[in-house]
């Protein structure tokens, strides 16, 4: 009889208990619902047996695993009820998860035969509660490619089809609900009855799942409403159609037909496009504006991007001047400790807020101001003799991570203001139904330029996530609704370049490093990908901020 060690106690379980049944033996113990278990360090869903002894510990609804696991069997869930109501027309029927909006993803259903409206989203709901209620297993199977593939044709799954076409595994880990096949990359929950808190509308031509939080795990929160992100993603989806790039088999396929310049080019014009539209949009308001305030989460961009935009502000007969707000940290010794007795730099508290403000507005009044450098080295702020003066033409560029908290310009007049709102909101999909996380894009991204400008390792950055993300929900997210103008910086055929810088990286994080199975999970996420000669990124390309070889980043 197995023995494992659970909650610091040793048990014996009968060989063949699943790890459900150990979890509802101490799920009273938990404040979230546990989703997932770690069994001797490796992830493990809830649907496996005990075979073995081992040491076995809890993923819940709290950690960001365990809230994937749940949205990802409440996607499937929807898909299956759009294939229900549809009946004979199921084989016809498409379910396009496009991307994830605060505390819901956003789906586009066609093929079904009638109008996606609220009537048709409250049907789904009932057909979603009726699965709930009934608490339909979940069976995963590993299928031969060739078996599985059969699978998917019975099903009209072209996307998958041309997926697995560049794959090399020779099998492929299928999940039944109640007769429905789909490949989903990520686990699963056991069965449909712990999807127990969901809500089905319609929104904006398409259908809006809507789920619990991580922060609050155990309540339907409503959905809130973030028109300009909205606005964006769409474009980026208009902007893959144009390009004929939706799903990353598309984006494999114009590299092996050769078409690869071709896309990289307009992708860049269509952002370098874009960023014109902002720059207008500030020249337009240049009687008033004089600061452009740029801010974004972690990699998102937001130092290529500022110098895009003050070239686009150059070409309008502007005379902008970048600024970066980490100039105005505090000096090392004032700087916020964080629970872990580490230096903070993420909140607010590390910048010299009184004294950035000062500065701005003596600039405003036409005064000459001497700006600082901040030393990382000797942790200080240095004065090295440049100043500055505004001009009639002259204008502000600045970008930090708190540029739109309203904390670091109160004192500044609003009119003189201009906010944009960087993130790299990914909208290439892996396939119909599994997105790629925009987190996943930037912590890749943050991961690769750490280790050619830092020289920090996979093993950081993976560890240290958790910490950036938990930084961004409190001093980022919640002002991004201050924004004036929203750019989306992701870039469709990013992750194919990227590949070659991460996967060495990951391959260098050991087995029994607490990072390990997070590597090996990205891993196995660039096996989707070919990958792009850098030669071929453009020298201004936001993808530069992060591999190198650029002249803006």
């Amino acid at each position: 009889m197995p023995e494992i060690m659970v909650c610091e106690k040793l048990r014996s379980y009968e060989k063949g208990t699943t790890f459900l049944s150990i979890a509802e033996d101490y799920q009273s113990e938990f404040d979230s619902k546990i989703t997932q278990v770690y069994f001797n360090g490796k992830m493990t869903e809830l649907m496996k047996k005990v075979e073995k002894d081992g040491v076995l510990n809890f993923i819940t609804m709290s950690d960001s695993a365990g809230h994937k696991t749940y949205i990802r069997t409440a996607e499937m869930m929807l898909i299956k009820a759009v294939r229900n109501l549809a009946g004979e027309k199921a084989g016809e029927a498409r379910v396009h998860i496009e991307f994830a909006l605060h505390n819901s993803v956003y789906c586009l259903v066609s093929g079904v035969g009638r109008e996606i409206d609220e009537a048709y989203a409250k049907a789904l709901q009932e057909e979603m509660e009726k699965m709930q209620e009934a608490n339909i297993p979940i069976i995963k199977k590993s299928y031969p490619v060739d078996a599985a593939l059969e699978l998917f044709k019975k099903q009209n799954m072209t996307d998958k089809i041309k997926m697995f076409r560049y794959r090399r595994s020779s099998s492929i880990n299928v999940y039944n609900l109640d007769g429905f096949y789909d490949y989903f990359y990520g686990h699963m929950l056991p069965n449909t009855g712990m999807v127990d808190l969901f809500k089905v509308s319609a929104y904006r031509g398409g259908i809006l799942l809507t789920f619990p939080t991580r922060e609050n795990p155990n309540e339907l929160e409503p959905f809130k409403e973030e028109v300009s992100l909205f606005e964006q993603l769409m474009l980026s989806n208009s902007w893959g159609k144009l390009m004929e790039v939706s799903n990353v088999s598309d984006l494999n396929d114009k590299i092996c037909e050769g078409h690869i310049k071709d896309l990289i080019l307009i992708q860049e014009a269509l952002m370098e496009r874009r960023i014109g539209e902002i720059a207008q949009k500030v020249f337009d308001k240049k009687e008033d504006v004089k600061i452009v305030l740029i801010a974004g989460p972690s990699s998102s961009g937001k130092t290529t991007f500022a110098n895009r935009l003050a070239i686009q502000l150059k070409s309008f007969g502007l005379k902008p001047h970048t600024i970066g707000m980490d100039d105005y940290f505090v000096n090392r010794e004032k700087t916020p400790i964080d629970a872990d007795g580490n230096y903070n730099f993420d909140v607010i508290e590390a910048v010299d807020i009184e004294q950035f403000e000062e500065d701005m507005n003596a600039l405003l009044n036409g005064e000459t101001v001497e700006m600082p450098t901040f030393d990382f080295k000797t942790g200080k702020r240095v004065y090295k003799g440049n100043t500055m003066t505004l001009g009639e033409e002259d204008i502000l560029v600045i970008e930090g991570i708190h540029a739109l908290n309203p904390k670091s310009s109160n004192a500044l007049p609003k009119e003189r203001l201009y906010k944009v709102y960087i993130s790299a909101m990914n909208s290439l999909n892996v396939d119909d139904h599994n997105r790629i996380p925009s987190t996943d894009v930037r912590m890749i991204r943050r991961m690769i330029r750490d280790a050619r400008t830092r020289g920090s390792d996979a093993r950081a950055t993976i560890g240290g996530w958790k910490k950036v993300r938990d930084g961004e929900d409190v001093n980022i997210f919640p002002y991004q609704d201050e924004a004036d103008s929203v750019f989306n910086s992701s870039i469709c055929y990013e992750l194919a370049v990227l590949k070659q810088f991460a996967e060495p990286l990951l391959y260098n994080v050991k087995r029994g490093d607490p990072e390990f199975y997070e590597a090996k999970r990205m891993l196995k996420f660039f096996d989707y990908f070919l990958g792009i000669d850098t030669a071929e990124v453009p020298m201004n390309s936001i993808c530069r901020e992060f591999i190198g070889g650029g002249f803006l980043g």
